[in-house]
């Protein structure tokens, strides 16, 4: 893992696995997550969304999550560790999806449903001009997003629709239908049942 941190200090994004390392070549389709725990419904996304794209998806964790405190050195270790059989990972510090275009040109962005109704939330952005702006960002970079189902709050099965965008937008987002991608599965699920098993 040294040599890892060593290579991350310098680039700012290193890829861990058979990708090799910070020189490798940026992938055609990323799929970001803070992946903890690693769960099926991730490894399911990334097979589904490699079909449609005829491209493996890598995945990326990022140190840094506009929501979340930054992640300490044990905890990233702690997460890759779970990738052995899974993929090739990039560990980054690209908070936004801004930032992610930057690194990664030309890429598809692999995302479920409720965090692609968070990338067209206004309020990260500072208002609906924000928004616009990112977005053309990641159209001007050649990115896009494949979105996969999820279910939502009320227990319904969502297919993204589009998610009231303008038409410059919308063909930025393809959604995968339930037949191409269904798992009914969250990580906050996933740790709730961990801890309640240790509780017990």
């Amino acid at each position: 893992m040294n040599r890892m941190w060593e290579l991350f200090a310098t680039h700012g994004a290193v890829c861990v696995g058979p990708c090799g390392c910070a020189a490798s070549p940026r992938p055609r389709a990323v799929l970001p997550g803070s992946f903890n725990p690693l769960h099926h419904g991730h490894t399911a996304l990334a097979a589904a969304a490699a079909h449609r794209l005829g491209a493996p998806v890598h995945f990326e964790l990022s140190i840094a999550n506009a929501d979340k405190p930054e992640l300490a050195a044990d905890v990233v270790e702690a997460r890759l560790r779970q990738f052995t059989a899974a993929g090739p990972v990039w560990v980054t510090r690209s908070a936004t999806f801004v930032q992610k275009a930057d690194l990664f040109p030309g890429a598809a962005f692999v995302l479920g449903w409720d965090t692609a109704v968070r990338v067209i939330d206004p309020k990260y952005y500072g208002g609906i001009d924000g928004l616009a702006a990112a977005l053309r960002h990641l159209a001007d970079r050649g990115c896009r997003f494949v979105v996969g189902g999820r279910i939502d709050a009320a227990g319904a099965f969502r297919v993204w629709d589009g998610g009231g965008l303008a038409d410059e937008f919308r063909a930025l987002f393809e959604p995968l239908t339930e037949a191409d991608f269904r798992a009914d599965v969250s990580s906050t699920q996933l740790r709730a049942a961990l801890h309640g098993e240790r509780g017990t």
